[in-house]
């Protein structure tokens, strides 16, 4: 299957079937990823103020509070790292919310946003800086897909977590509804940025192999909403604005049905 990257530089990538059962792997990555994260609308949808930009923030404030809720029915308190935490949004939420927390972020001008929203100390470039056995929660939101090591990363965030402690993973779905319904369109592809692509089966099952016990799963239902809305923009349907709603919300009634939605949590536990 190739897949066009439609957010930045409209370069074609094939998906193909991975090592893994039931996920898929972009394949003919570039070494150096780096140009793929620069954009500004990549980094940030603070500036712009287009429909699209203030759906997202819309979602993204609707998602924090959704998160936390989730978070909070393992952990209300203790040591909290979010893994791949980007300019530090969720991280600012949640600090004055009986959480600790660390941000982790490779990259630098990401990691300085987040500085400077949440404090110099709490951000960090290395998992070097980390003790082991020193957290309770570990986060990552729509991160693990961006990794080319998952099963490496996982195996040292597994030494950094407490023997009770928890990680929580959210990934796309691509036997969601509305990846079958975009195909080749779906924005949640996002090539070459996300290197592996999850099946909720192939989640669970490579979370397994990585002798984590996944104890449940909860989708993340705004996220249909805003895929579906990209989605309709790559493929410059003047009506995308009135239908993307509909499709968000068939594909999580689908997914009440067959727990395939659009994204899925995964909580794990050692």
């Amino acid at each position: 299957m190739k897949i066009k990257d439609h957010f930045l530089s409209n370069e074609i990538f094939e998906i193909q079937k991975s090592e893994y059962t039931d996920i898929l792997k972009t394949t003919q990555i570039p070494e150096d990823l780096t140009k793929y994260y620069e954009s500004e609308k990549y980094l940030s949808h603070s500036k712009d103020q287009s429909l699209k930009s203030k759906i997202y923030l819309l979602i993204q404030k609707l998602n924090e509070k959704y998160k936390l809720k989730i978070i909070n029915k393992y952990k209300t308190s203790g040591t909290l790292l979010d893994y791949g935490c980007g300019d530090g949004t969720f991280l600012k939420f949640i600090k004055d919310k009986n959480f600790s927390i660390i941000g982790f972020e490779p990259n630098i001008k990401a990691a300085e946003t987040a500085k400077s929203k949440i404090g110099e100390n709490r951000i960090t470039t290395s998992l070097d800086s980390v003790e082991n056995n020193s957290l309770d929660v570990i986060t990552l939101w729509h991160v693990l897909e961006h990794i080319s090591n998952p099963e490496e990363i996982l195996s040292k965030l597994r030494l950094k977590l407490k023997n009770n402690g928890y990680i929580v993973i959210a990934v796309p779905n691509y036997k969601s509804f509305d990846a079958k319904f975009y195909r080749e369109y779906w924005a949640a592809w996002d090539v070459p940025r996300h290197i592996f692509h999850y099946s909720k089966k192939g989640a669970i099952d490579f979370f397994n192999n990585q002798k984590f016990e996944v104890i449940h799963t909860y989708p993340l239902p705004f996220d249909s909403f805003y895929i579906s809305l990209i989605s309709e923009n790559y493929m410059n349907n003047p009506l995308g604005i009135f239908r993307f709603p509909f499709i968000a919300a068939l594909s999580n009634l689908k997914g009440m049905n067959d727990g395939n939605y659009s994204s899925v949590i995964y909580i794990l536990k050692k």
